[in-house]
């Protein structure tokens, strides 16, 4: 079946960020910075449990990542929740991966870091924009990312889809989806391991069949977070809560 139970030819996207990391772990310590190894926490990992728990009754017929280590576990986790015989193969897409940053300049803690990057999207909108001075325009990492989501949509045989990706992935994907153009990237805050629920409506075929024409993206829910969905005690953003002095 390639369309929602009750519908001709609606598809589900099920958006998660990944649970919480520590930036400054050992682990990037060690490999000179380089945040693609950095691996979930004790506590992005309880995050990823509750949304797989949350998720338990959803059956995917798709699941893809970045590849990201961060991305890949939090995928697993979630999907360690499934019935076997029908939990789907994860799949890696690179393109899914996080903006390529630019370079901070010179940092001496946490708090340095989380200044810099606490409003790095509030000129996601203006041309030409990067992630930092010399990163990825805004604009080409939300073409690449919208580049997987439209070739999945086309491919038959499937209406639920699970997609671990990134905070700033999914704050291009959604802005998209909202038609709120770059600078509406600001808006869309991503908890740690939270879950974003996206509806497309494909125009069908003139067999009856799902189209591969996207006709409307219809947002279900943003940021729900299992873990604690009323938010109590969240009073950070994800970046202040990731760069905490205290990281769990």
């Amino acid at each position: 079946m390639s369309a929602l139970p009750g519908t001709t030819g609606r598809r589900r996207i099920y958006l998660m960020r990944h649970g919480h990391v520590d930036y400054f772990g050992k682990e990037i310590q060690a490999a000179g910075g380089d945040t693609k190894v950095v691996p979930l926490t004790p506590r992005g990992r309880k995050e990823a449990i509750a949304a797989g728990k949350a998720l338990s009754h959803v059956r995917f017929d798709r699941a893809l990542c970045s590849g990201a280590p961060r991305t890949r576990s939090t995928a697993e986790l979630v999907l360690d929740m499934q019935d076997e015989a029908a939990r789907p193969v994860l799949e890696t897409d690179e393109d899914l991966y996080e903006i390529h940053g630019g370079g901070f300049g010179t940092v001496k803690s946490r708090d340095d870091v989380a200044r810099i990057m606490t409003l790095y999207f509030e000129k996601a909108g203006e041309p030409g924009a990067t992630l930092l001075e010399g990163g990825e325009p805004f604009a080409d990492a939300q073409a690449r990312a919208l580049g997987v989501i439209k070739r999945l949509l086309t491919e038959p045989g499937w209406h639920t889809a699970l997609i671990a990706a990134h905070e700033g992935i999914n704050r291009l994907i959604l802005s998209w989806a909202v038609s709120g153009g770059l600078h509406a990237a600001s808006a869309f805050e991503q908890d740690t391991a939270c879950i974003n629920m996206i509806d497309f409506d494909m125009v069908p075929q003139e067999d009856g069949q799902v189209g591969t024409e996207i006709a409307r993206a219809i947002v279900k829910a943003v940021n729900i977070t299992p873990y604690n969905y009323v938010k109590h005690g969240m009073n950070m953003t994800s970046l202040e809560a990731i760069f905490a002095r205290e990281p769990a």
